[in-house]
């Protein structure tokens, strides 16, 4: 009776760990910097709404978005390490590969008709192979947006106005240097970190896309919004390739094929989120004013020229997104 009493639980155990009624899905963390409304928050939970949809009980997506895994350098180390699983970095992704530094090239993306053109021509027979070199695995394009200036001190008409303004950009030496050439003071800082520090005078101002300044509530502790739409940035959600090859097959494809499917939902989300964003923002009391485009264009030429030259084949890759516009 003694043996028996120690041989069943034994087998109960046996039973339960081996039953894959108990096994718990795979889950794939995904990291993100946006905040509670941002596009990036939208973008993210609707894949993971369809992607685990289609999964089952093979793997499960889970979003942490607001930095709550890390900023965006802390979130591409973290791919290579496994401790998460997808990213969404848009303007870092200059640190990972110069030419990725194309697109903050000003006044380079005319619209997403335009974008949706770049993307079939240079980003996947060019851009994406580069990543992969360095680990990363881009699944698909999705969108930051077109970005504009807030800031405290002044509107933003032409880049004279710039002159010595304390500015806040992401980690990218590119955005840096366009906005050394208008007479700016920019600073790379983390996106989790710009409030306070527009908040305590740290920066005067900073610059982003609208979906990111309304869920930020930069509009809190900001005077003015200057519509420049210097640059258009993408958001690549990616992966470690070395993940990536260990990932079943069936569960690649479908992770894969849903995020690529999920940029039409982005891109129309973007689009009215434009809308809807700025009327709420002028309701904020924020000023809001046009800038002088051509006056920015103008003043671009050094970025342009430096980028090619000092990039490789960065001439040819600027030349052929410019003549992809219509």
């Amino acid at each position: 009776m003694k043996m028996l009493r120690i041989i069943i639980p034994a087998v109960i155990l046996s039973l339960i760990t081996a039953s894959p009624v108990f096994a718990a899905p795979l889950e794939l963390k995904f990291g993100h910097v946006g905040k509670p409304g941002s596009l990036f928050e939208a973008s993210a939970n609707e894949f993971a709404r369809r992607a685990n949809a289609k999964l089952g009980d093979k793997a499960k997506v889970v979003v942490f978005g607001s930095s709550q895994l890390g900023k965006d350098k802390e979130l591409l180390k973290k791919l290579k390490l496994g401790t998460i699983n997808f990213a969404l970095p848009s303007s870092v992704m200059a640190s990972v590969a110069d030419e990725f530094g194309l697109f903050d090239m000003p006044y380079l993306v005319k619209d997403r008709e335009h974008m949706a053109r770049i993307e079939r021509k240079i980003v996947w027979p060019t851009l994406a192979p580069i990543s992969e070199k360095k680990g990363y695995k881009i699944l698909a394009i999705w969108e930051n947006g077109f970005r504009n200036i807030t800031n405290n001190e002044r509107p933003i008409n032409t880049p004279e106005d710039l002159r010595d303004l304390k500015l806040r950009t992401p980690k990218s030496i590119w955005r840096v240097k366009m906005f050394k050439a208008y007479g700016a003071n920019p600073t790379p800082l983390s996106f989790s970190e710009v409030f306070v520090a527009l908040q305590t005078g740290t920066f005067d101002g900073q610059e982003n896309p609208l979906a990111q300044i309304a869920s930020g509530k930069f509009q809190e502790v900001q005077k003015y919004l200057s519509m420049t739409g210097h640059v258009y940035t993408p958001a690549y959600v990616t992966v470690s390739t070395e993940y990536w090859s260990r990932l079943p097959a069936d569960v690649r494809n479908i992770l894969e094929s849903t995020a690529m499917e999920t940029q039409d939902f982005v891109y129309k989300t973007a689009a009215q989120l434009e809308i809807d964003l700025l009327a709420e923002l002028k309701r904020g009391g924020i000023l809001v004013n046009s800038a002088d485009k051509g006056a920015f264009i103008k003043a671009s030429k050094p970025i342009y020229d430096e980028f090619g030259t000092t990039v490789p084949n960065g001439k040819a890759l600027i030349d052929r997104a410019l003549g992809l516009a219509q």
